[in-house]
């Protein structure tokens, strides 16, 4: 029983589950730190979050351990990829026409008033399971199918995109179609040209996104021209629209290398908005310091990289698809949100993965990595096996 269980344990790879764990767990408890205070005010009281992001934890480490033991060829069934575009696509209509409004973005579905639902979330997971098999339908059989087969599920892609976009859920939207570039960049193009094409958007992102703010605020209005506003003069709007970013700043100031203690932050006080969710990072910042938020920002970066490498030791193009999406996912989300909470973005709404306070985040987020230990542990199997056939080898000619 012993040998079967430290066998079961060696299948996971510790530079996935150290990290991932150890995000979950900081999670967890700066989740709590950043809104007792407000939640104290509240008929929820100081403990509500804790209690659900600890649930939440629990639940998404589960759905990870269940997604990485089954077999993974279950998700490429064309029945279930079917079903599941008509639940995404009913679920992100339905949330526009009938979901709950949050800071201006249409995008959650209250179930029983208990828990709540992102589609745009969910969508994230579904491009990456429904295109990495499509893709390598179209690589194996290629016989099988017109060279324009390629534009169907793109299609299907871009209507999702478009349908996120109108919520209005611009950071959503990005991290979907980050998503669908890299998976067909990886699917259809050599190697060359998709570092062409991914350093083109990454230098037309860093270089354009000033200009295309000034033109998000002549011509976008209301509650998304106010961000950009924000990202564009933070001070000069620090009473309004830009009042998210300086409190950042001053929580990032405030913390230092060590920062001031857990628990004793100022800004999540009421002054800095969304201080379990976007803003999150800015709190560990002012209460843990800069070296946290290193770490933080190394162990994200260990989970994708590798992720990546898992994917490019892979022996079938699906299990390469599946980790260059799950890796694209977690680290354009994670980008995004550092990048707002240091104004080098726009605020957009995303969360700061394993970390910041959500169910459909954290669910989507460990059933994504379940993809990726699946692959992993294959993997790992096939190489034990492959050594003990070299050592039973080696035995056989000695004896």
């Amino acid at each position: 029983m012993k040998n079967q269980t430290k066998r079961r344990f060696s299948t996971w790879d510790p530079w996935l589950l150290v990290p991932f764990l150890s995000l979950c767990v900081l999670g967890v408890v700066m989740v709590y730190s950043a809104s007792a205070v407000v939640r104290y005010q509240s008929e929820s009281g100081p403990f509500s979050y804790l209690v659900k992001q600890a649930i939440f934890a629990v639940l998404g480490l589960v759905v990870c351990v269940s997604v990485s033991s089954v077999d993974i060829k279950m998700f490429r069934s064309p029945g279930l990829l079917k079903y599941f575009a008509m639940a995404m696509f009913l679920s992100l209509i339905g949330v526009k026409l009938f979901g709950a409004s949050i800071n201006g973005a249409q995008g959650w579905i209250n179930i029983g008033g208990i828990f709540s639902i992102q589609p745009a979330e969910v969508c994230k997971l579904f491009l990456i399971l429904y295109l990495a098999s499509l893709f390598t339908d179209y690589r194996e059989h290629p016989k099988s199918f017109s060279k324009y087969a390629y534009a169907f599920p793109l299609t299907v892609a871009a209507v999702l995109i478009v349908l996120i976009v109108i919520q209005p859920d611009l950071g959503g939207a990005a991290i979907n179609s980050a998503i669908v570039l890299i998976l067909f960049l990886s699917a259809k193009t050599k190697w060359k040209g998709g570092v062409t094409v991914l350093v083109s958007v990454f230098l037309g992102v860093v270089f354009g996104m000033p200009f295309v703010s000034e033109l998000a605020v002549k011509y976008i209005h209301g509650y998304k021209a106010a961000r950009f506003v924000g990202y564009l003069n933070p001070f000069g709007s620090a009473s309004g629209a830009g009042s998210q970013l300086v409190n950042s700043y001053y929580a990032i100031s405030n913390g230092g290398l060590f920062g001031k203690g857990l628990g004793n932050s100022i800004q999540k006080m009421g002054y800095l908005p969304e201080p379990d969710t976007d803003f999150i990072l800015a709190v560990i910042a002012e209460e843990l310091g800069l070296i946290t938020v290193i770490l933080i920002l190394l162990g994200l970066g260990i989970i994708v990289c590798r992720t990546i490498q898992i994917g490019a030791r892979a022996t079938n193009q699906y299990d390469t698809l599946i980790c260059y999406g799950v890796a694209t996912f977690i680290l354009v989300e994670a980008s995004f949100n550092i990048g707002a909470v240091c104004g080098l973005l726009p605020i957009t709404g995303v969360t700061l993965p394993f970390i910041s306070y959500g169910g459909s985040s954290m669910l989507v987020l460990c059933f994504a990595l379940g993809l990726v230990f699946n692959v992993s542990r294959r993997q790992r199997v096939r190489r034990s096996a492959q050594q003990s056939q070299v050592k039973e080898g080696v035995f056989n000619a000695n004896a």
